[in-house]
């Protein structure tokens, strides 16, 4: 499995990018290949689909990107090939708007999301993405979880957490966050 991989664009195609590591020439389908330049260097975060008959990387040019795109993939009956286009369209806070909000409107207005995808995605993803936000990094995200974790066994319920962890300073200790969260919990 990979997580990233850094190297030069060596081709653009409609779908796809080719990025050359080490003289390895990768295929990485992208939301939107037109927006990497041909000759440059990039560090692209890859999802890596292993099927039967296929093989394919899929790329994004940031982590939260990626994590939106991995939640997507988990909705049932959402597969890699229509999260892409989802991703293309759409912006990480609008799609993450659109779900929590239940704006099925929205969602349909991507290639292949009709009335029933739609709902299926929003059952699916509803309040379960408030950690994808952009300018989170994965450090930070593993911190929220654990915060959020300490703060769950010590009884307070999820939907009071939720609103309080943006407003905590996530570079503090474990510890020092819990007292700033439970601060924030008591007012």
């Amino acid at each position: 499995m990979y997580d990233y991989i850094i190297g030069k664009i060596t081709n653009i195609k409609n779908n796809a990018i080719v990025l050359d590591n080490n003289g390895i020439g990768f295929l990485i389908y992208v939301s939107n290949p037109y927006s990497f330049e041909l000759g440059k260097e990039y560090k692209v975060y890859i999802y890596q689909q292993i099927k039967e008959d296929e093989n394919s990387l899929f790329g994004f040019k940031t982590s939260e990107e990626k994590n939106l795109f991995l939640k997507l993939i988990s909705v049932k009956g959402l597969g890699c090939k229509m999260a892409l286009p989802i991703l293309a369209v759409g912006s990480i806070d609008g799609i993450m708007d659109a779900i929590e909000r239940e704006n099925i409107l929205y969602l349909k207005k991507f290639p292949k999301i009709g009335d029933k995808l739609a709902k299926q995605i929003i059952l699916d993803l509803k309040g379960k993405l408030e950690y994808i936000g952009v300018g989170i990094s994965d450090t930070e995200v593993d911190t929220m979880e654990e915060l959020k974790e300490v703060l769950i066994n010590l009884g307070y319920k999820e939907k009071e957490i939720k609103p309080i962890l943006a407003k905590v300073d996530t570079s503090l200790s474990i510890e020092d966050q819990v007292k700033d969260a439970l601060k924030l919990l008591l007012k």
